[in-house]
């Protein structure tokens, strides 16, 4: 239902990374060059709808599911949960690229997916062309810099991250009502319109799987402990590859920090842009701004 309606001819496959890993994976479009795109919470592959129409003429396109998100594989998670490390999901993406034939390609992210980007790009910069980030800076600088705003509008950050099975139980009692608030919290007022029936449906569906809610908990429960382990040790890492950072302009993130000096700090050659009339969930809020500054970017590098 969903790839035809909007995906038409485009194919669907479970590519595996490692052994009982597999990463579902959306493929079609043409060109020399390949785009991996990264989805972010509490989403899957369907938040690229408005953008892979207007980009399958020029370049092949990859979109797929995170470990723990959508159709991709669930493992229970470690006790460190380093099996939900930013290091091993990027990794997940590098072999899916690997297996279809693309060594260079470059990547657009949102939110979950911008993370496992920016650490994909830490771990392996040879095989990124350039990547576009969208509503994030780096993880630990939010966690450093927590306000009281910030906790109120990300308190899912902060939930997620509770020990054992507590989260995991709550939200299993009512995932509709869960993505209902999430979305309404986020989203700018006059982009409501663009989340669909269907599309909330399917979000829901997914995210009332409790193995979803596991792995959810457990990506977030990472970026606490051991992706900062890993982040400590890249601190003075610089980054090259071309960066487009597009955020919300009315999203907590554009309002708390200077999103493009942010990137500046670890990234040579940022461009970046607040994105008008727009929440966190930016390339579903404003889908036309998005493309208009993406094809710029990647016309330009």
């Amino acid at each position: 239902m969903y790839m035809q309606k909007y995906y038409p001819g485009f194919e669907k496959n479970f590519i595996e990374v490692e052994e009982n890993i597999k990463i579902h994976t959306v493929t079609g479009g043409q060109g020399k060059e390949a785009i991996l795109f990264l989805h972010g919470h509490p989403e899957n592959y369907l938040i690229w709808r408005f953008i892979v129409p207007y980009l399958k003429n020029d370049y092949n396109i990859v979109m797929t599911d995170l470990r723990g998100y959508g159709e991709s594989s669930k493992p229970k998670g470690e006790p460190d949960h380093s099996n939900y490390s930013k290091r091993v999901m990027g990794n997940d993406q590098l072999q899916v690229m690997h297996k279809l034939g693309f060594d260079k390609f470059h990547i657009i992210s949102h939110d979950r997916g911008s993370r496992v980007a920016h650490r994909l790009i830490l771990d392996n910069p040879e095989n990124i062309l350039t990547c576009t980030f969208m509503d994030i800076l780096p993880t630990d600088d939010m966690y450093d810099q927590t306000t009281k705003e910030f906790a109120n509008k990300y308190w899912h950050w902060f939930f997620y991250i509770q020990p054992g099975d507590f989260p995991e139980v709550l939200l299993a009692k009512d995932p509709k009502k869960f993505i209902e608030f999430n979305l309404t919290k986020k989203i700018g007022p006059t982009a409501r319109a663009n989340f669909s029936q269907d599309i909330l449906d399917e979000y829901t569906r997914h995210f009332a799987d409790p193995k979803t809610i596991h792995g959810i908990c457990e990506d977030y429960k990472a970026s606490a402990s051991i992706d900062r382990i890993h982040n400590d040790f890249d601190r003075n890492k610089k980054i090259d590859i071309p960066i487009l950072a597009l955020w919300g302009e009315n999203g907590i993130v554009g309002n708390l920090w200077d999103v493009k000096a942010g990137w500046e700090k670890t990234c040579i050659n940022v461009t970046g842009y607040a994105v008008e009339n727009c929440g966190h969930f930016v390339p579903e809020e404003q889908p036309e701004i998005v493309l208009k500054y993406v094809k710029k970017f990647l016309n330009d590098n």
